[in-house]
């Protein structure tokens, strides 16, 4: 189903942030719930208030006059573009106007790319979003969390649905990644890239 370019009246925001994870505090530091934690620092960074909304939590911030609202669906990763498509209808943004914080095995740890489009990877967060919305042009945060290490007896899997590793310095990555979001929303995606790719 399609609702982007309806000619509805234009979005009142600027950028929808959506953060991908899975919901449960067995889950909070797991490498695939990254997406979370950033929009967990943003929220932190503009004091917001969560509030239910969506089949997730929501907050309304402002960053440098720009409208932003943030979300963390909490449908579970394979299930996140019922939450997302639901927030995107509301808001009536376009897919250049979204902007989904996301873990991805195939950057080495650390690595930022932001992006516009791009495959799904065999993202199962992606995957839904991209039939629930329609599109796969919307922005992306794609956040290196690797695979696993040689001698790892664990499946890709189960490596990012297990905490990051004390040396990978899991609250630096998450603010970088943070100031990404920061400098993608002031100054536009080509910026972002030339700063943080």
């Amino acid at each position: 189903m399609r609702f982007f370019g309806r000619g509805q009246r234009a979005s009142t925001l600027d950028l929808l942030v959506v953060g991908l994870g899975n919901p449960g505090r067995e889950h909070e530091r797991d490498r695939h719930n990254v997406g979370w934690m950033v929009v967990d620092e943003l929220a932190r960074r503009t004091d917001a208030r969560w509030r239910g909304k969506f089949s997730g939590q929501l907050a309304e911030v402002r960053l440098d006059g720009l409208r932003l609202a943030l979300l963390e669906p909490e449908t579970f990763m394979n299930d996140s573009g019922r939450s997302v498509a639901a927030a995107a209808r509301f808001f009536k943004v376009e897919p250049e106007a979204m902007l989904v914080v996301h873990d991805d095995v195939d950057l080495e740890p650390g690595r930022l790319q932001a992006r516009a489009g791009g495959g799904l990877a065999g993202h199962n967060g992606l995957r839904s979003l991209a039939e629930a919305l329609g599109t796969q042009d919307f922005l992306r945060l794609r956040i290196g969390v690797g695979r696993p290490g040689r001698g790892d007896p664990r499946s890709v899997a189960d490596y990012v649905l297990s905490p990051f590793d004390a040396e990978q310095d899991a609250e630096t990555l998450v603010s970088r990644s943070a100031d990404a979001v920061e400098t993608l929303a002031r100054e536009g995606v080509e910026a972002a890239q030339q700063r943080f790719n």
